[in-house]
C-alpha cells in the first residue's frame, strides 16, 4: 500500500470512487460525466458511487494510477465543488474496500497488487467490501476480528458460518481475490411491468395472481440487467380512467421474488379495495443500484440461500425454455 505516487501496472487496475452522501443526482451525473472523460470504461453505482477500469486509461494519459485519481478530485472539486474520496486496486474488493477506508472529506488511497494481503490482513472484518454487520457479527462470534484472520480460516470453515455462496466469496475477497471486472453501465433509472385485463377485474385471487406474474417477471428484467431496487411503486388502473399510485422503498436494495412480492402484497393491500374495478395494474421498481454493489446479498439465513439458490436455478430454466416454470398461482391463472 501507498498514499503517494504508485503504478498498478499488472493485469486490472479499478477505480472506486465514493461521493459525498446523499448526492444530488444532478451533480452525481456530472461526476460520471468527469469519469468519462479519465476513461471509456465507467461502470455506474448509483446513488453516489462509481467503477472505472483504469488500465487503459494509464497507457492514455501516460500517467500513474495515484497521479489519475489525484487529478480527478481536483477536477470535481474545481469544477463541481464534490469532494471524493478514492481508492484504487488490482480488483473491484481492494479499490471498493480502500475508497471506504479514506478519510471524509476526500483523498485518494492505492493499493498495489504486491502489497494487497498485507494491507488487507490487519483491516476489521466489517471493512472488507461485501461483508455487512450481520456477517461481521458472526465472524466476530467466531473470534475472527479481522480480514487476516478471515483469510487464514478454510474457506470451508467461513462457508459453514456464512453459509455457501456467502462464505465463498467472504474467503476469497479476504484473500484479495475477485475476478469481476468493470462493465461499462449506465444504470436505468427504473424498470416497468405492465398488464391489462380483459374484462375488468376485481381485488381477489386473481388480482393477487397477477401481480404475482408482475412481480416474477419485474425481478428477472432486473436480475438479467444486474440490478436491484431501493423502492417499488404499484399503480392500480380502473374502469372510468381513474388511477391509485403508491411507492415504499424496501428494506434494503434487491431483485428478488420474495423481497418483490412481500412490498407488492403490502402495496395491494395499502389500497384498501372493495369493490373497485380494474383495467390494468403497472408495477415499477425506483432507485435502482448496481446489483453487485448491495452487501447484504451475502445473507446468513441459509433458507433464503438455498431459495436464492432455486431462484437462479429458475432464471438459468426460463433462459433456456422461456416462462414455463414459477409460480403455481400463476400458472393457475394462466390456465
Amino acid at each position: 500500500m501507498n498514499d503517494t505516487d504508485t503504478t498498478v501496472g499488472r493485469g486490472s487496475t479499478v477505480m472506486h470512487v465514493r461521493c459525498p452522501d446523499r448526492l444530488p443526482e444532478e451533480a452525481y451525473r456530472q461526476v460520471l460525466e468527469l469519469l468519462a472523460d479519465l476513461s471509456s470504461v465507467v461502470q455506474a453505482a448509483p446513488p453516489t458511487a462509481a467503477l472505472v477500469e483504469l488500465k487503459g486509461a494509464l497507457r492514455y494519459h501516460g500517467a500513474e494510477a495515484h497521479r489519475l485519481g489525484e487529478i480527478l478530485r481536483v477536477r470535481t472539486l474545481t469544477r463541481l465543488g464534490v469532494d471524493v474520496r478514492i481508492g484504487i486496486g488490482p480488483s473491484i474488493t481492494v479499490a471498493a474496500t480502500a475508497s471506504a477506508q479514506v478519510a471524509p472529506p476526500g483523498g485518494v488511497l492505492t493499493v498495489t497488487p504486491d502489497a494487497v494481503t498485507d494491507w488487507l490482513a490487519p483491516l476489521p472484518v466489517e471493512a472488507l467490501h461485501g461483508i455487512g454487520p450481520r456477517q461481521a457479527g458472526a465472524l466476530h462470534d467466531y473470534g475472527i476480528h479481522t480480514v487476516g484472520l478471515l483469510a487464514a480460516v478454510s474457506p470451508e470453515t467461513v462457508q459453514r458460518l456464512l453459509g455457501g455462496r456467502a462464505g465463498r466469496l467472504a474467503s476469497d475477497r479476504a484473500r484479495g481475490i475477485d475476478p469481476r471486472s468493470v462493465v461499462p453501465r449506465t444504470l436505468p433509472p427504473s424498470a416497468t411491468v405492465r398488464l391489462g385485463f380483459d374484462r375488468h377485474a376485481l381485488d381477489g385471487a386473481d388480482v393477487r395472481a397477477a401481480l404475482l406474474d408482475l412481480v416474477v417477471k419485474l425481478a428477472r428484467l432486473l436480475r438479467r440487467r444486474g440490478q436491484a431496487a431501493r423502492a417499488l411503486t404499484l399503480t392500480l388502473r380502473f374502469t372510468g380512467g381513474g388511477s391509485w399510485e403508491k411507492t415504499r422503498r424496501l428494506p434494503e436494495p434487491s431483485a428478488h421474488d420474495e423481497d418483490l412480492r412481500t412490498m407488492a402484497y403490502r402495496l395491494m393491500d395499502a389500497a384498501g379495495l372493495q369493490r373497485g374495478r380494474l383495467t390494468g395494474l403497472v408495477l415499477r421498481a425506483d432507485d435502482l443500484v448496481d446489483a453487485d454493489q448491495v452487501a447484504q446479498q451475502i445473507s446468513l439465513d441459509h433458507t433464503r440461500e438455498a431459495r436464492l439458490v432455486a431462484e437462479a436455478a429458475v432464471d438459468r430454466v426460463r433462459d433456456k425454455f422461456g416462462h414455463v416454470i414459477g409460480p403455481a398461482a400463476v400458472f393457475r391463472r394462466a390456465g
